[in-house]
């Protein structure tokens, strides 16, 4: 009863800012104010509603990647909207089906080989201990108290970590429960959803609703495929790399990087970490050549992938990227960080298409060269060099 009456006043405030917004005599640091409430206000009633929110615009992603192929199936084969649509789950669930196949089967190749890798952990575990003694003076016997009693702190909270293990399977499945059934009702009912939002703007604003509709979906639909085939790009060449270098489980560390990816920097580091302690840990000895390779790999993507691919017109520069991810867990946790990038893709999107809100579209996109020249070079007789020269900021 609380909660709807504190949704209630957030509704009355929102209102109240808008209309605010719009008095030009209200001083700044007023107007200012009202936003940044306003911010606050649906950060809270973002976080409120999470179980309801992150799968539904999870779901709303999978929809406008799917939207082509039902569309398809109603226009190519004549099929009903409701046909179409049980067809795109079916293909999602099957897709998703594979994949956890996949993990599962490459998991269980990594828990039959975890006798080796736990003889070279205590391995390496030894020989750090001499090396600690060596260097801090510290005995065998002092570094076995404190082993001890990280141990005992760990086992006293044995049942704590099981609680939060039960609960975090059943948020999984509850969240992947209430996405299928979001993705059936966006994508059944995408017409109605369609016409509500010409129907909410007035008349003489209907033809530029239309067109920031059509454009905004459009620009969505190639960010999403896009984002997917910079997954399988990432992945590609990781699995790879690795192959290459002979380091164990390269095909799912491939995978796990690729689908990793998808958080900026934060994702790659954690990949990167990953490979390396595995291929430490099976003792092969190209663990520093892993380490250059991951970098390596994330330069290519991050300066040939990425543009390409996903395309400059959604790129989110590396500032706003970070504030995005830091939000994005702290209000939906691990599910939020990886839905904050697309989300902030798409708000960008939107800013572009409001004359009002193009500041904020320029911002959070990277920084344009306004006074950029170009400098042609000749090489041979048929061959120019051409290069881009910075002008002065």
């Amino acid at each position: 009863m609380a909660d709807f009456f504190v949704f209630c006043f957030f509704k009355r405030f929102l209102s109240l800012t808008f209309i605010a917004m719009k008095i030009e005599t209200l001083p700044f640091i007023a107007r200012l104010f009202l936003v940044l409430s306003c911010i606050i206000m649906l950060g809270y009633l973002a976080e409120l509603g999470q179980s309801i929110l992150a799968p539904m615009f999870f779901a709303f992603l999978l929809a406008m990647l799917f939207l082509p192929f039902a569309n398809f199936l109603e226009r190519r084969w004549r099929f009903s909207r409701s046909i179409s649509t049980v067809a795109s789950v079916l293909v999602m669930v099957a897709t998703i089906g594979g994949i956890v196949y996949f993990f599962s089967a490459q998991f269980s190749d990594f828990v039959n080989d975890f006798p080796v890798l736990e003889k070279q952990i205590v391995r390496t575990f030894h020989d750090l201990q001499n090396w600690v003694s060596k260097t801090f003076h510290v005995n065998f016997d002092k570094q076995m108290v404190y082993i001890n009693q990280g141990l005992e702190r760990i086992l006293s909270s044995t049942g704590l970590i099981l609680g939060i293990t039960v609960s975090m399977f059943s948020q999984v499945l509850g969240f992947v429960a209430f996405s299928i059934l979001f993705f059936i009702f966006i994508l059944n009912y995408r017409r109605l959803l369609y016409q509500f939002l010409q129907n909410i703007f007035p008349v003489r604003h209907i033809a530029k609703v239309q067109e920031v509709m059509m454009e905004t979906q459009t620009i969505i639909k190639q960010y999403i495929s896009g984002l997917f085939i910079q997954i399988l790009i990432v992945s590609v060449l990781t699995s790879v790399f690795l192959s290459i270098l002979g380091v164990k489980y390269a095909i799912l560390l491939g995978v796990l990087t690729g689908l990793l990816n998808v958080i900026p920097y934060i994702g790659i580091f954690f990949s990167c970490l990953m490979a390396c302690l595995i291929s430490f840990a099976t003792g092969n000895p190209h663990t520093l050549i892993v380490l250059l390779g991951y970098i390596g790999i994330h330069a290519i993507d991050a300066n040939i992938t990425l543009p390409l691919v996903v395309g400059s017109k959604v790129k989110i520069n590396a500032f706003f990227s970070f504030v995005a991810l830091l939000v994005g867990e702290h209000l939906w946790g691990i599910s939020g960080m990886f839905l904050s990038i697309p989300f902030l893709a798409i708000l960008k999107i939107i800013f572009e298409h409001v004359d009002d809100l193009k500041p904020w579209a320029k911002v959070i996109g990277e920084e344009v060269e306004n006074s950029a020249t170009v400098r042609r070079y000749k090489i041979i007789k048929r061959m120019k060099w051409k290069v881009k020269a910075r002008g002065n900021p």
